[in-house]
């Protein structure tokens, strides 16, 4: 039986081509909208994996940019009702569902506060799109499935094509449009051989550096939503300062390496780790110890770490069934989550 976080996962790529086909006007009037605002700082606004998307976008920001971007904690504005000064800042405000009440009543205090507001949401009929500047629909379509998986990918489609514009960056803007092929490609890699490994692991860490993070972050996320598996995501030089102390043996390490400046960096953490621990993993051919998974080189360093998630997200969907857990419907969770 095919559960529909596989059907998601599987839909992954036109989603993708589905947003860039529909949004492309919106997209440039955001971008028109950052450039006259001339923000000197962006904040984010998320929770869960749209945080994970945020936080890939705060990478992108900054590398294509320069501008300092920082997470908001939505109950400043829920709870605290501490007023923001954000006249000079942009606000990227990113949700499945549009409705959880603190992050809105946040996205409503950064526009109150003067920042220019743009929210990434799968329902554009929502709070949080009608409290924004601009509401972007990522057009990921029906996601049935508590785990969200093609509204992550396509939030962080949608904030790089904002990106790119913004940036007037060409070889980005490229890339972003070359997308949708390369997650089809990634579509078909094989992960198995994380399988054994993990399937009777009670922890493990994820690693990764600069956009490789936020994917690390969302692939520990996944681990405790669909398999009941404790993981945690760190920079692959954090880990060195004390989390490596726990790493065992047998105790499982997944690396997220993307073809840029910091690869080197992640390989050579993996091969220290590797050389007494034989659970070891990289997306990468620079590390001397560890095992290989495959990956897409999309020719930027940023989609190369997007195209990352695609084939983890269709090892976890197998290894939450091999776990004896139904992966569409984790016990404790529920798909909309609303916070105050």
């Amino acid at each position: 039986m095919t559960t529909k976080m596989r059907e998601e996962i599987d839909e992954i790529p036109a989603a993708a081509a589905r947003l860039l086909d529909t949004q492309t006007d919106l997209i440039r009037d955001c971008a028109s909208a950052l450039k006259k605002a001339d923000p000197k700082t962006v904040v984010t606004i998320a929770r869960g994996s749209s945080d994970h998307a945020a936080y890939f976008l705060k990478y992108a920001v900054e590398l294509q940019l320069g501008l300092p971007v920082a997470s908001l904690g939505p109950s400043l504005a829920s709870i605290y009702e501490a007023p923001l000064k954000l006249g000079h800042a942009a606000a990227f405000a990113v949700s499945q569902s549009g409705a959880s009440p603190d992050i809105v009543a946040m996205a409503r205090g950064a526009r109150a506060g003067g920042a220019t507001t743009i929210s990434l949401v799968n329902t554009i009929a929502s709070p949080l799109a009608e409290t924004a500047d601009f509401a972007v629909d990522i057009m990921a379509g029906p996601e049935i499935a508590v785990a969200a998986t093609k509204s992550f990918v396509n939030s962080i489609v949608a904030g790089l094509a904002i990106i790119a514009a913004w940036s007037e960056d060409k070889v980005l803007v490229q890339a972003v449009d070359a997308l949708p092929e390369h997650l089809q490609s990634a579509l078909a890699l094989d992960w198995s051989a994380l399988l054994e490994p993990l399937r009777e692991a009670e922890s493990l860490y994820m690693l990764g550096r600069g956009p490789a993070l936020a994917i690390a972050a969302e692939a520990a996320l996944k681990c405790k939503e669909t398999c009941e598996l404790h993981a945690e995501a760190y920079s692959s030089a954090e880990v060195l300062h004390g989390p490596v102390s726990i790493v065992g043996r047998d105790f499982p390490v997944v690396a997220f390496a993307a073809r840029d400046r910091a690869e080197a960096s992640v390989a050579q953490t993996i091969s220290k780790l590797a050389a007494g621990n034989a659970a070891c993993f990289i997306t990468s051919d620079k590390a001397t110890g560890g095992e290989k998974l495959p990956f897409i080189a999309t020719g930027h360093p940023i989609t190369d770490a997007l195209a990352l998630i695609v084939p983890y997200y269709g090892f976890i969907e197998s290894l939450s069934r091999a776990r004896g857990f139904n992966p569409d419907k984790p016990v404790a969770l529920k798909k909309v989550t609303e916070t105050q």
